[in-house]
């Protein structure tokens, strides 16, 4: 009889069991399941400051827009909890394995959904600038909060794409990776620097 393999979802955990798991350094979470968990946060604080404006303003399409892909947003960092336990699968078999040029091979693809991360909380942001002209008073907050978890969730994202990159033996690669993810970052900020101050003129 074949052996039967129990996959754990790590989606469907209590906050309380998913943080359990994350604090124990024996379990398979890592800081890429962290950050899409503070990341669909995010995303939902977005899509309650747009809920709100929709309900205040009486929406339009590009209204629904936002709302639509907010909950996507939502949605697909929810689906990435358990994606980047798949995503470093091969790095913790060749790791058990001790080959030295599999584990180099798969440092990269461990970083996967990191690296979308980050770039979907850029997406985040830009709806969030969309939508901030619009945004009554009372849900502006819900908007400022939502900032500063996708910057929180990018940049903790950010760390560890480039401590995998750090134990690399391409020179080009940590280089490049380490100067791509500044760009990104530095992008970001500005982004949420735009949101602030669209936020404090509607205020």
């Amino acid at each position: 009889m074949a052996e039967k393999i129990l996959v754990e979802v790590y989606r469907k955990k209590t906050v309380d069991e998913l943080s359990q798991a994350l604090a124990n350094p024996e379990n398979r979470l890592d800081t890429g399941s962290g950050a899409a968990a503070v990341a669909a946060v995010a995303a939902a604080l977005m899509c309650r400051a747009a809920a709100i404006t929709a309900k205040t303003a009486g929406g339009g399409d590009r209204l629904d827009y936002i709302c639509r892909n907010g909950e996507i947003l939502r949605s697909y960092m929810v689906h990435l909890i358990d994606e980047d336990v798949k995503c470093r699968g091969p790095l913790r078999r060749a790791v058990k394995e001790g080959d030295a040029r599999a584990i180099e091979a798969a440092r990269q693809p461990a970083s996967a959904i990191p690296a979308e991360i980050v770039n979907m909380m850029g997406k985040l942001l830009e709806l969030s600038a969309e939508l901030c002209p619009q945004c009554p008073k009372e849900a502006a907050h819900y908007l400022r909060e939502s900032t500063e978890l996708a910057l929180s969730a990018a940049g903790s994202a950010r760390d560890f794409i480039l401590d995998m990159a750090s134990h690399c033996s391409d020179e080009t690669y940590r280089f490049v990776t380490r100067r791509e993810n500044e760009l990104l970052m530095e992008q970001l900020d500005s982004k949420a620097k735009e949101i602030r101050a669209l936020l404090k003129q509607e205020s």
